[in-house]
């Protein structure tokens, strides 16, 4: 008895002090603190700013084994750390970006002293981010679970999509915490005092993505899902392993989301040494026609869309109004075993496709040709014929390719947004680089800032986008108003947008329905200004115009698209109301580019001087939605005028319902 007293009183100063080591971190500009709390179970976390408290989260640790649902840790030591810099970007929302926050980092072990893994943690003014890293293991390392717990409010409103572990291809829907089963991230909150918070991850790599799903013991509390692999662990890698960051950005107003670099500034610096060719632009392409049922992707049935007349139609449409590139799906062999293993070489083109002629004919106009990769899916073919494939295209001076895996996963119980296809991507990133290659993925896993790292990955789908208005119910204005605080805040956005014929009549008895979504009475829902608006509200370095070149031509819009830039200079958010209306101005050089998109209210809005040079003039064109337009029965009804804008003044804009505007200024 006296041995165990003796051993007791041994342990009980440890004790004391290793349950309860607390803290507080504060953001640079004093905004935000966090508080925090390290014990026998891991780090305890409360996110505060002026109005209140804002989040409670609890981060136990990666768990290595299945079935453990708690262990001791002991507090091994911490160390602190400041960043504050400034880098420029390859191309971007911004020409350079401001990293300046403070960082702690807790290197946790067992109860027996073995050293287990760290928990890093960042703060930043809009926001903080916490992850796993050197998770220590001799042998391979099996992560299960990642139960990290995020505690809301019952007064808490939030827009989120159902999680699917293979498309991120969904509406967003807008409810109170407690209504919310299971989201996928970003994930967006909109707290009782004001506050406006949103989930997402940061520098996915060696792993798998991440959802949020309703903890049983309480309505306002999610935990942190990951996306389990066909056969053991989620995720399976080497030691040191690290997780993707999770990122809370915490801002005061929703324009305060948007304007956020934390994601880029949580990625590693670029990893590629020249970028001078990895160049921004816009494209047209043989796509749209394909949606629309005009023609089709494979060459049987008399109606194949990617033909080398038809190629050097959009050519010469491209050439002739200054449009980049020219983008052909369909091209190759292999439609016709669409979703098979091994359907496509990526080499072997129609015949009626004269792959080398066309290439030529382009450069001789001085375009660009965008190679095409569909895989349906069968992700580990494509990797046996990356090689080739990227050996063909960069010996015909081909520097763009659009990816697709619009099938199910190989092999056979393996997710879309799970660790096979997160690595599988970085390979074909990585394999591009190479090549001097540039990367637009569709149906790719959520965007997590990787491009700051590989600038080569240039857009991403990951979003339900133009297609779905050719033929299914297509997307609501307030969809289009919604993306922005939620799938756009994940990074760049290849939406394809800049539809003019939004009724879709061009043509329109030859059409033929093609998916089962198609009802016969698709169209694009909205006013064609709301469309004019959209390459610069929906950010991305590759931006398609995405209607028929016999349309374009028709329309006093064309010059415009076309001679948008891709990559901007300086951003800034002039007004935004989640899911109501969103206006953003763009700078290139002295041009300002001024968008906005309205949901199906209509909405009159007062914008604010946003200028430095705030005494100076912006003078140049705004186009607008005429007084009578709608979305449903008059949406292309749109006016121009001169406008004249004194930098120190507001300045009255009108959105007609699921309209938009855009101005084009100089100073």
């Amino acid at each position: 008895m006296r041995c165990f007293i003796f051993l007791l009183l041994a342990i009980l100063p440890w004790t004391s002090v290793q349950s309860q080591v607390a803290g507080v971190l504060y953001s640079p500009d004093k905004g935000l603190w966090l508080e925090t709390r390290f014990t026998e179970n891991g780090l305890y976390t409360t996110l505060h700013s002026g109005k209140g408290e804002l989040l409670n989260a609890h981060y136990p640790g990666p768990l290595l084994e299945p079935n453990i649902s708690a262990r001791r840790l002991r507090l091994i030591k911490t160390a602190e750390t400041s960043y504050n810099e400034t880098w420029a970007t390859v191309w971007g929302e911004r020409d350079s970006v401001r990293h300046r926050g403070f960082g702690k980092t807790f290197h946790c072990g067992s109860g027996t002293g073995e050293r287990l893994f760290d928990i890093e943690v960042r703060l930043y003014d809009d926001g903080y981010a916490v992850r796993y890293a050197n998770i220590v293991d001799e042998e391979p390392v099996g992560i299960y679970a990642e139960p990290n717990l995020f505690t809301l409010h019952p007064g808490d409103s939030c827009w989120w999509a159902w999680a699917d572990y293979n498309t991120l291809e969904k509406t967003w829907q807008q409810s109170a915490i407690a209504d919310v089963p299971h989201a996928a991230m970003p994930f967006t909150v909109r707290k009782a005092n004001g506050y406006f918070l949103s989930f997402l991850e940061g520098g996915i790599e060696k792993y798998t993505t991440a959802t949020l799903v309703k903890d049983t013991s309480r309505s306002t509390s999610f935990r942190m899902n990951l996306v389990p692999s066909a056969v053991g662990a989620a995720v399976k890698t080497i030691a040191p392993a690290r997780s993707p960051w999770r990122i809370v950005l915490a801002t005061p107003s929703a324009a305060g989301l948007l304007a956020s670099s934390s994601l880029l500034n949580l990625n590693e610096p670029c990893r590629i040494e020249d970028t001078k060719w990895i160049t921004p632009g816009n494209y047209c392409g043989i796509w749209w026609e394909m949606h629309l049922g005009l023609s089709t992707w494979k060459s049987e049935g008399g109606r194949h869309g990617a033909t080398t007349e038809n190629m050097k139609k959009y050519i010469d449409f491209a050439a002739a109004n200054g449009i980049d590139a020219v983008l052909a799906e369909g091209w190759n062999t292999g439609w016709e075993r669409w979703g098979e293993q091994g359907a496509f070489d990526y080499v072997t083109p129609y015949p009626d496709f004269d792959l080398r002629e066309i290439v030529r004919y382009a450069q001789s106009k001085g375009v660009e040709v965008i190679g095409h990769h569909e895989t349906g899916g069968d992700w580990p073919g494509y990797e046996d014929r990356l090689d080739s494939a990227f050996t063909l295209y960069r010996s015909l001076g081909i520097r763009y390719v659009k990816t697709g895996y619009a099938g199910p996963m190989h092999p056979l119980g393996e997710h879309h947004h799970g660790q096979v296809k997160v690595e599988h991507l970085q390979r074909v990133v990585e394999k591009a680089a190479e090549y001097g290659i540039m990367i637009d993925a569709h149906e790719p896993v959520i965007p997590s800032g990787l491009s700051r790292t590989w600038p080569n990955l240039m857009t991403f789908e990951a979003v339900r986008g133009m297609e779905w208005n050719a033929w299914s119910e297509g997307n609501s204005p307030r969809h289009d108003c919604t993306l922005p605080f939620t799938r756009g805040l994940a990074g760049p956005m290849d939406y394809t947008p800049g539809i003019v014929d939004v009724l879709l009549e061009y043509r329109k008895e030859e059409r033929i329905r093609w998916n089962g979504e198609d009802k016969g009475a698709s169209r694009v829902h909205s006013t064609v200004c709301h469309q004019l608006a959209l390459p610069v509200v929906f950010y991305s370095p590759l931006q398609m115009l995405a209607d028929l070149p016999e349309n374009y031509l028709q329309h006093a819009f064309l010059p415009i698209l076309s001679s948008m830039p891709t990559t901007w200079d300086e951003t800034k958010v002039l007004a935004a109301d989640i899911g109501r209306y969103v206006v953003v101005a763009r700078r290139k050089g002295a041009r300002w580019y001024v968008a906005g998109i309205g949901n199906e209210e209509g909405h009159k809005l007062l914008l604010t001087p946003f200028r430095e040079r705030k005494y100076k003039m912006l003078a140049g064109t705004i186009y607008r939605d005429g007084p009578s337009a709608h979305y449903i029965d008059n949406p292309t009804s749109w006016t121009s005028e001169a406008v004249h804008w004194v930098g120190d003044q507001s300045f009255s804009v009108q959105m007609q319902p699921g309209g938009g505007f855009l101005m084009v200024l100089e100073e």
